[in-house]
This record gives structure tokens, C-alpha cells and sequence, in this order.
């Protein structure tokens, strides 16, 4: 599943680039999503793979403390992407004829820009609250990654601060996304159901149909395998969600985007079979 991630997702960014009709603020973000996932899925399992080759379940301090910056980055940026590209979608939808003109190469830079500004600085402020937090000697996470409420919980020190920052930035980055991309779609089908013909109909909701999936996708495995893990404390079933998050979503989601798209399909066509 990892390999075909990998291989999923890079000729998309290699299409898209080599491609000059595909330089717009939709498939710029695209770039960055698809990179984002190979990232987020190669934070976690190159490590588990390289642990059942050697039979070693081993991890050292450094490379937990590190694992979980660079986990904690890629997650964020997953989830501020999908608002981003939800409002890419809101503008294209709802504001068509300002479509170019509020959604210039300038601001589409920004806006990634400062994904990934809040995404690096709220990893990093973990990072250095988890370093404040003493261990005992030995300690036995029940997952395949460092994932950081599990660390935090296995502390020997008071983990009040961590526990308060980490639940503020799931109701305020995650319930943030959210909630924009709720608006956005409300707006949206608005808009939608505005238009007369069955055609424009159809045209305006296939825009949006890879994206939808893919939020569907993301929102609904962290929002009913997490909390029905939380409901009912299963190791088994934590790390089944997990999964799911960090290699079968990145996995669908190239595929997701090229089967349904034109565009995507033309570009790939050309990439791999330039002279066809």
C-alpha cells in the first residue's frame, strides 16, 4: 500500500508540473496534496515496515520525539489543504467571473504559505512540551507509530499543558477546517440548485465530486473509527484507524483525482506516453 502511494501520487505532481493548462490555483493545491500525503505516509511506515523486516520493535527518544513533529506537520497540512481547496471550489462555484482575479498565484502562495507556517509552528510547540515531560525507563506505546496522546499518556510528569493544547487544536484547527468547508459546500449547493439547466447542473457538481470524496474519506474514518475507538479502548482498533489515515486515504486519494478527471488522465497520458 505504501509503495502504491508513493507511486500514486508522484506522477501527479510530475503531471501537473510538466503540464502547462494545468497551472491553476485547483491543481497547484492538488501538487501540494498529493506531496503532503507522501510525506504524511513516510513519516510513519518506513519505520514499521524497516521494524517487521528486523523484528525490532524499537524506537529511540530522538527519533519519537522526531517522528511525532513530522507526523503532527503532515496531519495539519492534510486537513488545512482540504478547507483550502473547499473555498478554491466555493470561489469557482459561487464568484466565477472574480474567479481568477480572487484566486491569483499570489494568494494561492500565501495561503499554502500559512498552512504550512501553523502546521510547522503547532509541531514544533508539541515537540518542546513533550521534551518539559520526564519518562520512566521503560516505556511500551501500544501502537506502530509515536502517536501523541499515547506518548503524552505513558509521561511520568503532570501532562495538564500538553493535554489543554492538544485539545484546543483539535477544536480550533480541526473543528476550523470543518466548519469552512461545511459553509463552502452549503454555499455551494446553494449556488447549484440556482441553475436551471440538468447540464450546468452536473458540470458544476463534478468540480467538486473528487474533493467531496476525499473529505468524506478523511473526516469520516477520524471521526467514527477514532471516537468509537475512544468509546471503547481497543489497541487493535486505534491502530486499524490509523492505518486508514495514514496509508489507505493517501493511497485512494491520486486515484480519487486522475479516474474521474479529464484533464488529469490527458496530463498522466502525456507524461508516461509522450509520443502516443
Amino acid at each position: 500500500m505504501y509503495v502504491i502511494c508513493v507511486i500514486g501520487n508522484l506522477p501527479i505532481i510530475l503531471a501537473i508540473f510538466s503540464n502547462t493548462h494545468l497551472h491553476t490555483p485547483m491543481y497547484f493545491f492538488l501538487v501540494n496534496l498529493s506531496f503532503v500525503d507522501v510525506s504524511f505516509t513516510s513519516t510513519t511506515i518506513p519505520k514499521t515496515l524497516l521494524n517487521i523486516q528486523t523484528q525490532s520493535q524499537v524506537i529511540s527518544y530522538a527519533g519519537c520525539i522526531t517522528q511525532m513533529f513530522f507526523f503532527i506537520i503532515f496531519a495539519e497540512l492534510d486537513d488545512f489543504l482540504l478547507g483550502v481547496m473547499a473555498y478554491d471550489r466555493f470561489v469557482a462555484i459561487c464568484h466565477p467571473l472574480h474567479y481568477m482575479v480572487i484566486m491569483n498565484s499570489n494568494f494561492c502562495m500565501q495561503l499554502v504559505l500559512l498552512c504550512w507556517t501553523i502546521s510547522v509552528l503547532y509541531g514544533l510547540l508539541n515537540s518542546l512540551l513533550m521534551l518539559r515531560l520526564s519518562f520512566c525507563s521503560h516505556m511500551e506505546i501500544q501502537h506502530f507509530f509515536c502517536e501523541l496522546n499515547q506518548v503524552v499518556q505513558l509521561a511520568c510528569s503532570d501532562t495538564f499543558l500538553n493535554d489543554i493544547i492538544m485539545y484546543f487544536a483539535v477544536v480550533l484547527f480541526g473543528g476550523g477546517s470543518l466548519a469552512g468547508i461545511l459553509y463552502s459546500y452549503s454555499k455551494i449547493a446553494s449556488s447549484i440548485r440556482a441553475i436551471s439547466s440538468a447540464h450546468g447542473n452536473y458540470k458544476a457538481f463534478s468540480t467538486c465530486a473528487s474533493h467531496l470524496l476525499t473529505i468524506f474519506l478523511f473526516y469520516g474514518t477520524i471521526i467514527g473509527v477514532y471516537f468509537s475507538a475512544s468509546t471503547v479502548p481497543n489497541s487493535a482498533s486505534t491502530a486499524a484507524a490509523s492505518v486508514m489515515c495514514t496509508v489507505v486515504i493517501p493511497m485512494l486519494n491520486p486515484f480519487i483525482y486522475s479516474l474521474r478527471n479529464t484533464d488529469m488522465k490527458k496530463a498522466l497520458k502525456r507524461l508516461f506516453f509522450p509520443n502516443a
